[in-house]
């Protein structure tokens, strides 16, 4: 490394790069890991870059993957920059002490967007936080959607997770000569991040390439081949080609962004859909990651952070008035959350019976936020005792109706309440408190494995961040948790339920839900989960 104080150059594997010093933090942007995804490595693995001379200038974020962009609903809530270019495999590194001396912990993010959007240049993800206190953070782009995550009978599937695989391999080469220690590397991930993380996690492949992982908002999992490959099937319908790379290697690229959209738009978290995702394909994926890390015995040593916010599906059924929308569609509504939990109407009945003051829409979301999230991790955490630590996260937005929603939590990890863009989803005054807190613990786990406060047991302590009462409860909402393991065992006894969430009429017990109300109910509106 140069000493610049202005523009620190650090070697790369393939080539020299110049930063830019940013209020005593050295910022490298827009580095490439991979050659860009396109021409004939279109929907191929990722390949090296081809090596330079020279000194790359890595001042700017680089190319962001090609993706539609959010509904205008979203959008007022969550930023997604667009930067044009093909050599979007990049990534950025922000450190304290550029130089091999320093061997300082690092942290690996991958960012969500439903494997369909968002990119490393949101303003919500700046880095200097972490390097300001003592950790070298790494974001990195990868490829979604289509490009990304169709599934093909001419191309090797999961090509996004191959991106993921290829960062971490480059971080394991290269980051020592940022100040990192090679042997210290977290992968955290929100979202659809945090289902990568979790296949990384389990995949054999990326064994070695970190020591700890962060789960936010979404579990371990594999997706339905068959809902990867009706995306790609309708999508291919609607262009009027095969469905296969070549074919969609030969469409427009805006074309085929627009087409994707249009497939995806009634795709929900609430309700399911075709939609893309990660695969088990044999090779990366051996078999679905959740199975491989309870059963399995995968990324044995490995320490876990994994949590979620208190009222994840907000940020679902907000935007657009869905909340308002499943209200009126009651039984409708029931019969989709039914269908998509594949539970009985017992277990809407408990929940009405533990939240007798709560609206329809909040309950159901409550109920597909624990079918999606809080039941696989506490599963997970389960199978990995005093390595695992879990929390909640449950200050609400300031702004209408969103509460503690998904993606809330971001701004307070990384400590960049400071930027607009955090306050699109959290609203004016968020507390600086609450970001000290979070962010610190973050640093913490990614130095020292112990974010502060005690690993999993029986006993089940969750860190709650932004409510009043005590900082560790034990066995928060154990009680909505068992009421799904009752329901499998045949133990829970028939009640009268509430009008506005009586079953419609004839609905068998499991797996309830007649298809013309899931679709009716994903007609009426509806959001990817972000």
């Amino acid at each position: 490394m140069t000493a610049d104080r202005t523009q620190p150059v650090v070697r790369t594997p393939y080539g020299d790069v110049r930063g830019r010093y940013e209020d005593g933090i050295a910022v490298f942007r827009g580095i490439p890991y991979a050659a860009p995804p396109f021409g004939p490595r279109r929907f191929r693995p990722p390949v090296a870059p081809t090596p330079w001379d020279g000194v790359r200038d890595a001042g700017a974020f680089g190319p962001t993957p090609p993706k539609p962009p959010y509904s205008e609903a979203f959008a007022r809530l969550l930023s997604d920059p667009v930067v044009p270019g093909d050599d979007c495999l990049n990534l950025n590194v922000w450190t304290p002490e550029p130089g091999r001396g320093a061997r300082l912990p690092v942290l690996v993010w991958i960012h969500g967007g439903a494997l369909t959007r968002g990119s490393s240049a949101v303003p919500v993800y700046d880095g200097r936080a972490f390097a300001r206190d003592g950790v070298v953070m790494v974001s990195i782009n990868y490829r979604l959607g289509v490009e990304g995550y169709g599934l093909f009978p001419d191309a090797p599937p999961n090509a996004g997770l191959r991106d993921q695989l290829a960062a971490l391999e480059w971080v394991r080469e290269a980051i020592a000569e940022f100040g990192g220690d090679p042997d210290r590397v977290t992968v955290f991930g929100q979202s659809a991040g945090a289902i990568s993380a979790g296949a990384l996690l389990a995949a054999p492949q990326a064994q070695g390439l970190f020591r700890r992982a962060v789960l936010q908002s979404a579990p371990p999992e594999a997706f339905d081949r068959d809902k990867v490959r009706r995306m790609v099937r309708r999508m291919a319908a609607r262009l009027k080609i095969p469905a296969t790379a070549e074919a969609f290697a030969a469409v427009d690229r805006e074309l085929l962004l627009r087409t994707q959209a249009e497939v995806g738009r009634l795709s929900t978290p609430v309700l399911g859909g075709p939609s893309f995702g990660i695969v088990v394909d044999g090779d990366l994926v051996p078999q679905d990651p959740m199975e491989a890390l309870v059963e399995g015995g995968a990324a044995p040593g490995v320490e876990l952070l994994m949590g979620w916010t208190q009222d994840e599906y907000r940020l679902w059924l907000v935007p657009g008035g869905l909340m308002e929308r499943v209200d009126r569609l009651g039984p409708v509504a029931l019969a989709g959350a039914m269908a998509r939990c594949h539970c009985g109407s017992d277990v809407p009945r408990g929940y009405r019976a533990l939240h007798p003051d709560a609206r329809p829409a909040e309950l159901l979301g409550q109920m597909v936020t624990d079918h999606l999230l809080r039941i696989p991790l506490h599963r997970l955490a389960d199978a990995r005792p005093g390595s695992s630590y879990v929390y909640e996260f449950a200050w609400p937005s300031n702004l209408p109706d969103l509460g503690a929603c998904h993606a809330l939590e971001l701004g307070f990890v990384f400590d960049t309440g400071d930027v607009p863009e955090s306050a699109k989803l959290a609203g004016e005054g968020a507390p600086q408190e609450l970001a000290d807190a979070m962010h610190s613990a973050w640093v913490r786990f990614a130095a020292e494995g112990d974010p502060g406060w005690p690993a999993w047991d029986a006993s089940h302590p969750v860190r709650v961040f932004g409510a009043d009462g005590p900082p560790v409860v034990h066995g928060p909402r154990d009680r909505e948790l068992a009421l799904w393991d009752a329901e499998s065992a045949g133990e829970l006894t028939p009640r009268e339920s509430t009008p506005a969430l009586r079953p419609l009429p004839g609905s068998p017990r499991r797996s309830t839900a007649p298809l013309s109300a899931v679709r009716r109910l994903r007609r009426s509106g509806g959001a990817r989960r972000p």
